[in-house]
């Protein structure tokens, strides 16, 4: 498969808009966002007065699931991967940094590490300011483990599940394909949950609370769209800014290869015939102007600047140009070759009185 065609060919698709399906705080979302908020609160409450709630967790702690069905153990160990946030977030921006590019925009990125942003803030003052333990680490039977110094309470796998794979949904373009994608991130976000229960990482409340969480931000997240529209205008202009030459900054050309200056550098015809046009023209006006090294005046009243017109340097002529060299004979009297083998007589030296 040829990567070069198929990059050339998204190259020269149009620019797709993103935000013509931007989701909008409707009146039945606000419904939503109210009623997950009242379930936050009593699951919250229903935890710190030591409810029903509390001895259902331990009910199912004690049953021990995953000795109950070990032969799926092994699976739902990968499968709870699903529910991390560092192996989910790199998936999911990946997906989405591919659709910011053909669509030319960065409003998926910026919703998604907005909601990740919100998501950790929330959870994580949550799981801090009760600090709850897990089933592993629980030390009274019957007890809520509260204000232990745990880090358990609501659970962020199941919250970061939420929030991650609901984002593709958010973002879906077409109702079909939000349809979908809804059906899949929902499936991701109880399969994960139920995984932590079945594992015993998590308390049963736990889940329920991390669903809660997560489904809070996904519902709220229309009311962040003029913070990340803003953010997307300064990150835009910010990179406009770096690729515009800065005034004042001289710009230093690249060096061209010797077959790019040769083609610029014009003949000697070309050159005479443009120094020629010039002296014409500034004789019109009256000006001064030097060919060859000549200064060419006429009689025009104008005053002006004299322009001088250097004429070019000489270049040498190439091996191929220079003209061939015939050869000469040789200076002084020389033997024909036929007399060679005769023997060279002696010239007497005359003496010296």
């Amino acid at each position: 498969m040829r990567t070069d065609r198929l990059l050339a060919r998204l190259e020269q698709e149009p620019e797709r808009p993103s935000n013509r399906d931007v989701p909008r705080m409707s009146r039945t979302r606000k419904l939503l966002f109210g009623v997950t908020s009242v379930l936050y609160a009593v699951i919250v409450i229903a935890v710190l007065v030591r409810a029903d709630l509390v001895r259902l967790d331990w009910q199912v702690m004690l049953f021990r699931p995953y000795k109950q069905w070990p032969q799926v153990h092994e699976f739902l160990d990968y499968f709870v991967v699903l529910g991390q946030r560092g192996p989910t977030a790199v998936l999911v921006a990946a997906w989405l940094g591919w659709r910011s590019w053909r669509q030319r925009t960065l409003r998926p990125l910026l919703v998604l590490g907005g909601a990740l942003l919100a998501l950790n803030a929330t959870v994580g003052a949550v799981k801090i300011g009760l600090g709850r333990l897990g089933p592993h680490y629980a030390t009274t039977v019957g007890s809520a483990e509260l204000f232990a110094g745990g880090d358990i309470f609501p659970s962020g796998h199941t919250a970061n599940a939420v929030v991650t794979w609901g984002i593709l949904a958010y973002l879906a373009t077409t109702p079909r394909a939000r349809r979908v994608l809804s059906v899949v991130a929902a499936n991701f976000a109880l399969g994960v949950g139920a995984t932590t229960v079945y594992l015993g990482t998590h308390w049963v409340s736990d889940v329920l609370l991390g669903w809660a969480a997560g489904l809070l931000i996904l519902l709220g997240l229309p009311w962040g769209e003029p913070a990340i529209a803003w953010a997307e205008d300064r990150i835009q202009a910010w990179r406009d800014r770096r690729r515009s030459p800065t005034p004042g900054r001289r710009l230093v050309p690249s060096p061209l290869s010797p077959v790019t200056r040769g083609s610029l550098v014009p003949s000697r015809r070309g050159l005479a015939a443009e120094e020629m046009a010039t002296a014409q023209d500034e004789a019109q006006h009256g000006e001064t102007a030097v060919i060859g090294g000549r200064a060419a005046s006429s009689s025009g009243t104008g005053i002006g600047a004299a322009r001088l017109h250097h004429p070019p340097v000489r270049q040498h002529p190439l091996r191929a140009e220079r003209a061939p060299v015939s050869p000469q004979p040789p200076v002084g009297p020389r033997r024909p070759y036929s007399d060679r083998s005769q023997p060279r007589t002696a010239y007497p030296v005359p003496r010296s009185n």
